[in-house]
């Protein structure tokens, strides 16, 4: 059913084409190869004539809906019927599942209330939500629907004889007030699911059954336009037509690989900040305008420890605010980044960027992060609170260094042959001195690049993402 087929505009199908399994083969090798290809075999005997589908409440701007448009595609490869379908709430109802997010992750957010208001609010939503997905959903398909905008939908898909799993990629390593209030807002939602799915055991709640949880971690694409290869020219091409770096001396020559398309539309780079130059050193941290990320915190340290020390620049990067539907708190964060750069030493801000990436086009959206991440020299995840950071196992891939906070899923990504774990992200002095010290080491810098990238072959690429899945839905419909 296309989009335009269904009777409301609040739930949406994403068109998502296969993406060949046989890719992964020369990456992966040929023993996981055949284990993958021997997966994929049982599941689309296991699935014969049931529809696997993905819910969640963004097609873009986020890691889920990334992993989504790999998984399924993959999945449809594989003779799987997977389909993929996107719910679009309001603001209030944003505001209460953004609420839920913070507080899962161990932080209060914007203090408000989760009473029996944002209760009937959110269910409300989520039966009207459920009433349009049950008109395609039939019994006997599995829904497999991600993290709290979603959970409202267990009770009535699981009733109507849908298998359902409830998959939740956030968490928080320590339980306290916080992550208890999200979790008895969430339980009476969840608790009819056939399975708990869960990045991380740390993020598995006590009360939740054992032999419905399961843990997958996520993965990452090594041949999606984000993270596929790149060489040096087209990087800097693609840099220049975003015109994040200053134009060439001269007029440029053709692109040698057609797949590397001219970019159409500009990232947008702060009023007064000026193009980066790329004869110097790059720090980058690529996230969404989110608290947690905590981008003022990375401009902070930086400005303090490694401006003076090196002649590095640093370029925070994330989606236009308006671009992410989920996620109602980027224009304010993106203010209060703003804000902070005026009030930076006159050295400081010739160092540093703020650039927000368009997203009428997710593929052009893609490419432009990837440009960005080859061309960085350290790439930077300094988050307060992560559910699993899959921007670090991308910059892993790119044989990039890391710089990131030992909070969430980071903490099994990235060890100390591959970058440099933070245990208090709050410090934000010892950030800026340890990301000032790698900076002056090139040869330690491309070792523990080397390193990195070999980690994510053997631990985080699709085939293990994919294997898992497979293994559950056998096990749920054996």
């Amino acid at each position: 059913m296309s989009p335009s087929e269904g009777e409301g505009d609040d739930v949406r199908e994403i068109a998502v084409p296969p993406r060949p399994l046989s890719k992964l083969r020369p990456l992966i090798g040929k023993e996981r190869y055949g284990e993958l290809r021997a997966a994929a075999a049982e599941a689309r005997a296991e699935l014969d004539g049931v529809t696997v589908w993905n819910v969640n409440s963004t097609a873009a701007g986020g890691g889920v809906a990334e992993i989504l448009q790999v998984l399924v595609g993959y999945s449809r490869d594989a003779g799987v019927d997977a389909r993929w379908a996107v719910l679009a709430g309001n603001p209030d109802f944003y505001a209460v599942t953004k609420r839920l997010h913070n507080r899962m992750h161990g932080f209060p957010g914007d203090d408000g209330e989760l009473g029996p208001k944002e209760a009937d609010l959110y269910e409300s939503m989520t039966d009207a939500f459920a009433s349009q997905l049950l008109r395609r959903i039939r019994p006997g398909d599995v829904a497999l629907l991600h993290d709290p905008q979603t959970a409202g939908l267990v009770r009535p898909h699981a009733a109507a004889g849908v298998v359902t799993i409830w998959r939740c990629h956030i968490g928080s390593d320590v339980a306290n007030d916080h992550t208890e209030e999200a979790w008895s807002f969430l339980r009476p939602h969840i608790e009819a699911s056939a399975a708990l799915v869960f990045s991380r055991k740390e993020y598995v709640p006590e009360w939740a059954p054992a032999g419905r949880v399961y843990v997958i971690a996520p993965s990452i694409d090594p041949f999606s336009p984000k993270n596929e290869a790149m060489a040096k020219d087209e990087v800097l091409r693609v840099l220049r037509d975003m015109q994040v770096v200053g134009p060439p001396r001269r007029a440029q020559p053709p692109l040698r690989r057609s797949r590397i398309w001219p970019v159409q539309r500009p990232a947008v780079v702060a009023a007064g900040q000026g193009a980066l130059d790329p004869r110097h050193p790059l720090v980058v941290q690529v996230s969404r305008w989110d608290r947690l990320k905590d981008m003022a915190g990375v401009m902070e340290g930086f400005a303090s420890s490694v401006v003076g020390r090196t002649d590095a620049q640093l370029a925070l990067v994330g989606p236009e605010v308006d671009g992410v539907a989920d996620d109602p708190e980027g224009e304010g964060v993106l203010a209060e980044c703003t804000e902070a750069w005026h009030h930076l030493s006159p050295d400081a801000q010739q160092r540093v960027r703020l650039i927000t990436l368009p997203m009428q086009d997710l593929r052009e959206n893609a490419l432009m992060v990837n440009a960005i991440q080859r061309q960085a020299t350290v790439v930077v995840q300094k988050s307060l609170a992560e559910g699993f950071g899959l921007t670090v196992a991308e910059a892993m891939w790119k044989a990039k260094p890391v710089v990131a906070s030992a909070v969430g899923g980071i903490i099994d990504q990235l060890t100390a042959d591959t970058g440099v774990l933070l245990d208090d992200p709050t410090d934000l002095d010892a950030f800026g001195l340890a990301l000032a010290s790698l900076l002056q080491q090139p040869e330690t810098i491309r070792a523990l690049g080397q390193r990195a990238r070999r980690r994510v072959i053997a631990g985080f690429v699709g085939d293990r993402h994919l294997i898992a899945y497979a293994s559950l839905m056998r096990r749920l419909l054996g």
